[in-house]
């Protein structure tokens, strides 16, 4: 009998990862005339033999009207052990904004560099803000069955449809991996305009979707190290100069005076050769003797050659005078 006297229904306390929530605390027989209580910040769902006949979203008091009536479907349903086939479901659902959720891509994002023109693998992560907007359409869609949804449900469809997205805007806007950075604020506007209209049709509002960070895979590390590298050395090349070809020529020949043996020696005079061929055929003259001596100078500073070398050089060049 405590069962057919029950007469108000409200979600106390739901728990602060929790989305959607059953009812369930006198099993799914709701009487007519029963009370339930909308808190704020609170929606409730009234799913009547398998109709979401309606979803309540204002905070107040709603009086129940269904096919059940206390005290008479005890007695009219004794030999069905206290049971009605008047199913009623109420599940309540949290209105307010949810903040600071987190997200991050599963795996990397696969593009091309559009400058370098090689792979890139992209890892990024951040947070957003989202609110339920249609909980009829994302019950159905999402929630299903199940008695409680928490925001770690939320975040399956979410990177689900991520992965994507992200892909399709990288590959059309063209940003190099030097760009990511500098730009995450205007890729994560694109993201958003992306993904909203999913999400709208799921029943569901994403707010203020931001990147904190992004990383790269190791392959695409090890390239981006290489191309720094070379960067790094054709700009000490300019400043000293000399082209990047014949920085990479002194090098060598340094290497090879480095080592012992004939090969390194053999190596060296041929390095050395071709080095000086090169230097040999630019201009006649004391102007040329001059500009070489200047750039031996400055490659000296640079610490590009060692002193050795140097004297080396500039006596070859005032042997030719």
């Amino acid at each position: 009998m405590s069962r057919q006297l029950r007469s108000v229904i409200e979600w106390k306390d739901p728990s602060p990862d929790v989305l959607f929530e059953r009812w369930s605390e006198h099993g799914d027989e709701i009487k007519n005339a029963s009370k339930l209580i909308v808190g704020p910040g609170q929606g409730c769902l009234f799913v009547y033999e398998g109709q979401i006949l309606e979803a309540y979203t204002t905070p107040g008091m709603v009086d129940l009207r269904t096919g059940n009536l206390p005290f008479v479907t005890t007695l009219t349903r004794l030999m069905q052990d206290f049971t009605s086939e008047h199913k009623v479901n109420l599940t309540f659902f949290k209105t307010t904004k949810l903040l600071n959720l987190r997200w991050g891509t599963p795996s990397p994002i696969k593009y091309e560099d559009p400058r370098y023109k090689l792979p890139v693998g992209l890892k990024a992560f951040g947070n957003y803000s989202a609110r339920i907007t249609d909980a009829p359409s994302f019950f159905r869609d999402v929630v299903g069955g199940r008695a409680r949804f928490t925001i770690d449900d939320l975040r399956e469809p979410l990177n689900a449809r991520l992965t994507q997205p992200l892909a399709d805007f990288l590959a059309e806007s063209r940003f190099s991996y030097a760009d990511i950075d500098p730009n995450r604020e205007e890729i994560a506007a694109g993201l958003l305009a992306k993904l909203s209209p999913d999400f709208t049709r799921l029943g569901f509002a994403l707010d203020d979707f931001r990147i904190q960070g992004t990383t790269f895979d190791e392959d695409t590390m090890r390239r981006i190290n290489r191309i720094a590298d070379v960067s790094a050395e054709a700009q000490a090349a300019s400043s000293a100069g000399v082209s990047y070809a014949e920085l990479q020529q002194l090098a060598a020949l340094r290497d090879a005076a480095r080592n012992h043996g004939t090969a390194g020696a053999g190596m060296g005079m041929a390095v050395g050769m071709n080095l000086a061929a090169s230097t040999a055929a630019a201009q006649p003259g004391v102007d040329e003797a001059t500009a070489k001596l200047q750039k031996l100078k400055a490659l000296l500073a640079q610490g590009l050659i060692t002193q050795d070398e140097h004297d080396a050089k500039k006596r070859e060049i005032l042997a030719r005078l």
